[in-house]
């Protein structure tokens, strides 16, 4: 298949816009690309799990294989939370998010807005106090 920006939007699509980096690149829309350009494998997207890389097979017309589970655990949708008595304002969690769901000021209390948070969990490492814990989503 052609580079085309129709073909790196299907891709995209089919992913899940966690944007954690798991694939080995910056975010979904880059694996797309490299997938379009036929630099990746469909496999590296654990939270797209099996049914993912299915999806990734059909359209690129390749055989199907499951995800790699090297690069991690395929969860239920998930989104951060902030224990908020446990929170020192550091930013940190802010600074880690890629889709700048935490929202709060520097030595005051942050908090994660449930609908642009994907669950990526990159801000639970960051924050110095583990105050982040990942849960269901509340809808």
């Amino acid at each position: 298949m052609a580079d085309t920006p129709d073909l790196i939007e299907r891709l995209d699509r089919i992913l899940p816009q966690t944007q954690c980096g798991q694939c080995g690149y910056s975010g979904c829309r880059p694996y797309a690309q490299a997938l379009a350009r036929g630099e990746a494998d469909i496999d590296r997207c654990p939270p797209g799990g099996d049914a993912g890389a299915r999806a990734l097979a059909q359209v690129l017309g390749v055989a199907a294989k499951p995800f790699d589970r090297s690069r991690g655990a395929h969860t239920p949708a998930q989104v951060a939370l902030i224990v908020e008595d446990a929170c020192i304002g550091c930013t940190k969690c802010i600074q880690a998010c890629p889709v700048d769901a935490i929202v709060g000021g520097p030595k005051h209390m942050h908090t994660v807005l449930e609908s642009p948070c994907t669950g990526c969990g990159l801000c639970v490492p960051a924050c110095p106090v583990d105050c982040i814990v990942m849960v269901p989503p509340l809808v």
